[in-house]
């Protein structure tokens, strides 16, 4: 069924010419790897149902991008009578209060009179107000309307509404976070669980499923604290009285949703299961992602028999509410500003939201517009860096006032074992826990069917006669892995080994297959396409081993992880840490199966997800944890500590590794490393940074004073302004030698949060690069003292030199601590004179 226009169309209007009146729709994708991505398309029907039906109407859409989990831009046109029609799409008009006439008491009602002016209904028209995540409002508008509102200068910016799709048992103990049976000795970080309870974890996704156990009252746990103002929406299947003392909060938002693709009101659209119109969630991604940052402890947890033990959040005294803005793997814009400034107004302490999309200015930028104004008001806000990785610039959520997080491996593995024919055996991961293959080698095949979509196991291309009984070999990549599986069990297949292309190299990432299967990484996998495609008889059979600890090396950053340079402020180092994001345990829905499939009939309480939507929640839970122990902090503070304090070694005391081709990954992949919660606790010196300072920062990217007021949501000047965006006081480098530029030099600041110390300097890095530390040395005398320094960057590369990065680091030491940031060099092409 196709959605309707929200409302009727003037004559005059309905033909109006494509090439001046386009409907885009950008569209981005949720931060997870498990599931299939599927484009989404926002359509209209016309004529009216009671119009004749035998009048066609035409959409025009790019898929490929949202197929390759990409924006993708959407141009909806409608052939009527001979003409053509447009539907009218949602728009965000950020405004300048300061504009606002006396005759209007309020802003809504100045909002509202904008659409008045356009003759249009407010009360259909309007979708959300905003007042303390942006000044302005969304609403459903037709393209001719952009340029009429856009003459006010009260208007600062309008911008379509984007779309944006979705990017433990184990984790805590790797982290640091849970005492091992054997220890009983009391550490730092268990002092501060409980300081945690008075700290609120909002996550912005697909809602939540709050029978989960995850979310059962710990003991102990008090009542809410009083300043929490979020409540529990009543709405389908879903009661208030579902809340208690640890879930606090469940709210949706789905006006963006259904202005733009929900299907006859109902909020559903064509080929998606049904959706709850309430804070439920039938996806199940938010429930995951709330309880790993926050779900309470529960003893004998895992997924079929996988990844059995106690499964606990992050910050398993902390409160969790959960913030529905995500609607068949669709997150308008629209909505996640609103989810944003009711997260502000609840109380909410740190923001959590795997979520994202194609990197964009930053006054373009939903989630960046909506992270600032949280910031503003001391809230800490963890983004997914997103997992379009392992390619350079890849990432989304860069801006500096986003904890933007990257994803590792832990020390926990599924695997399985192939044994082939001509005696090779190989190991891969696997999740699948029903009915094994017996020893007996069976035929195998690789490419059964007439095309070469076959070797891709896409549905519809295997011949089931050349597949029956037989284990057949797939390549990764176009749709989902447990899809594959699928199409291979329905072709009649026994058995699936899934073998990584060289866009995967050697990641691993288990699934819960519904037939037995496994997978391999691309070596393993081209040693085994060589065999089949040659052997005349080739056969082959599968074991699986279970769970296995103490994996080495780990953690190694996952080759979906997005990587740097920043592509909106290079300036600025991104992804800031990594955090455990491959194989993760955590909460479940009820109505759907591990697998997501409509096929898999299995329910779970809890289930194993990859992507960096599942690190996300980890750095929100220790936030959680930090914000407890340092009320004081500010969010830029608690950043800090997790940076400086995150190692880059891994527990085979090597440099961290990269999945994507077994090589030494380096701070564009890490960013500062990976994340160590108990160091950082107590980092010695932290870079601290105000909202002033992220406006100077604003103002150095040279975007006009109407877009950063748009951000800043106040009045700007820009006078004076940052000399360098890299001058920002961050607790990174990032440093671009641009077109004839030798020499780079930043400023910065650092606070004491630790004892009287002194600190001495140490430098590491290319030879091809000198740097200046002035001074050398810095003594505090007491806490919360600032000093500040400088560093001189000078490159000495010659002329005609290949590379174009490089890396060291910046160390700040004294007896008790080590405050390391990293440190990356991008050249850019240049021409240097003599």
């Amino acid at each position: 069924m196709l959605a309707r226009c929200p409302f009727p169309l003037p004559a005059a209007r309905r033909r109006l010419p494509p090439s001046r009146f386009p409907c885009p729709i950008h569209s981005y994708r949720l931060n997870t790897i498990s599931t299939l991505p599927l484009p989404s398309l926002a359509s209209c029907s016309w004529p009216p149902s009671s119009l004749s039906s035998s009048r066609a109407f035409t959409a025009i859409a790019s898929t490929a991008a949202a197929m390759a989990s990409v924006a993708a831009l959407v141009f909806v046109l409608f052939s009527f009578a001979g003409g053509v029609v447009f539907c009218n799409q949602t728009y965000i008009v950020y405004m300048d209060p300061t504009l606002r006439p006396a005759v209007h008491p309020t802003h809504h009602a100045w909002y509202a009179a904008h659409l008045q002016s356009l003759a249009i209904d407010p009360g259909r028209h309007l979708l959300y107000a905003y007042s303390d995540v942006l000044h302005g409002f969304a609403a459903a508008l037709l393209p001719h309307h952009i340029p009429v509102l856009s003459s006010s200068p009260a208007i600062l910016h309008i911008q379509p509404d984007p779309v944006l799709h979705l990017h433990t048992t184990r984790t805590p103990q790797f982290l640091g976070l849970a005492s091992d049976a054997a220890s009983a000795l009391p550490r730092p970080i268990d002092a501060v669980e409980a300081a945690s309870r008075d700290v609120f974890i909002a996550v912005l996704d697909t809602g939540v499923w709050p029978e989960a156990p995850s979310f059962s009252v710990p003991a102990g746990l008090p009542e809410v604290p009083s300043r929490w103002r979020g409540a529990c929406e009543a709405g389908v299947d879903f009661s208030p009285s579902l809340c208690n003392r640890k879930l606090v909060g469940a709210r949706s938002f789905a006006r963006g949703f259904r202005a733009a693709a929900a299907a006859a009101g109902d909020g559903n659209v064509k080929g998606k299961p049904k959706e709850y119109q309430s804070a439920r969630d039938r996806d199940g991604h938010g429930t995951h992602t709330a309880s790993t940052a926050a779900g309470s402890a529960v003893a004998n947890a895992s997924l079929l028999g996988y990844a059995a033990g106690t499964a606990r959040g992050m910050a398993t005294a902390a409160r969790v509410a959960a913030y529905k803005v995500c609607w068949a793997s669709s997150c308008f814009g629209s909505d996640i500003l609103a989810g944003i400034e009711a997260a502000i107004v609840d109380g909410a302490d740190v923001l959590s939201l795997s979520l994202g999309g194609r990197s964009a200015p930053y006054f373009h930028d939903i989630i960046a517009i909506g992270a600032f104004a949280a910031a503003d008001r001391g809230i800490f806000v963890a983004c997914s860096a997103g997992n379009s990785g392992p390619g350079p610039a890849t990432l989304a959520n860069g801006a500096p006032w986003i904890a933007t997080v990257g994803a590792g491996t832990l020390d926990r593995d599924f695997p399985a074992y192939a044994r082939l024919g001509n005696g090779a055996k190989y190991t891969g991961v696997s999740l699948y826990s029903g009915k094994g293959m017996r020893k007996k080698l069976i035929p195998a095949v690789y490419g059964a069917g007439s095309t070469n979509a076959s070797k891709l196991c896409l549905e519809g291309t295997l011949n089931p006669a050349q597949v029956r009984g037989k284990l057949v070999l797939c390549d990764r990549g176009v749709s989902a892995r447990v899809e594959k599986g699928a199409v291979v069990k329905a072709a009649g297949g026994a058995g699936m080994i899934l073998a990584n292309t060289a866009s995967n190299g050697e990641e691993l990432v288990a699934d819960s297959h519904l037939l037995p299967a496994m997978a391999v990484g691309k070596k393993e996998g081209d040693l085994i396409r060589l065999y089949i495609t040659t052997d005349a008889k080739p056969r082959g059979v599968l074991a699986f081993g279970g769970t296995v600890l103490g994996v080495r090396p780990s953690p190694v950053v996952a080759a979906f992880s997005s990587r740097g340079p920043n592509p909106v402020s290079p300036e600025i180092l991104k992804p800031d840490f990594i955090g455990p994001g491959v194989n993760i345990l955590a909460g479940w829905s009820g109505e759907v199966g591990p697998t997501g499939l409509p096929k898999d009939r299995r329910r779970t309480q809890f289930n194993i997800m990859s992507g960096t939507s599942m690190s996300c929640p980890h750095i929100s839970g220790v936030a959680a944890l930090l914000k407890g122990a340092h009320p004081d902090w500010s969010p830029a503070a608690i950043k800090s500590a997790l940076m400086t304090t995150a190692y880059y070694v891994d527990n085979t005391r090597s440099p961290l590794l990269d999945a994507a081709g077994g090589s030494f990954a380096t701070p564009f992949a890490y960013g500062a490393g990976h994340v160590d919660p108990e160091k950082a606790l107590s980092p010695g010196l932290i870079y601290d940074i105000a909202t002033d300072d992220y406006v100077s920062f604003l103002c150095s990217l040279n975007y006009t004073i109407p877009h950063i007021k748009a951000i800043a949501k106040r009045n700007v000047t820009c006078l004076p302004k940052l000399s360098n965006p890299g001058n920002l006081n961050y607790p990174s480098f990032s440093v671009v030698f641009e077109k004839n530029l030798r020499a780079v030099k930043y400023r910065r600041e650092v606070t004491n949060v630790g004892p009287a110390s002194s600190y001495e300097v140490k430098v590491t890095g290319p030879d091809d690069v000198v740097v200046t530390v002035r001074p050398t040395r810095l003594v505090f005398e007491r806490v919360h003292q600032k000093l500040k320094y400088s560093v001189t960057f000078v490159s000495k590369k010659e002329r005609g030199k290949s590379r174009d990065e490089a890396f060291g680091r910046i160390t700040w030491a004294s007896k008790q601590h080590k405050v390391q940031s990293p440190v990356a060099y991008t050249w850019k092409k240049y021409t240097w004179k003599k």
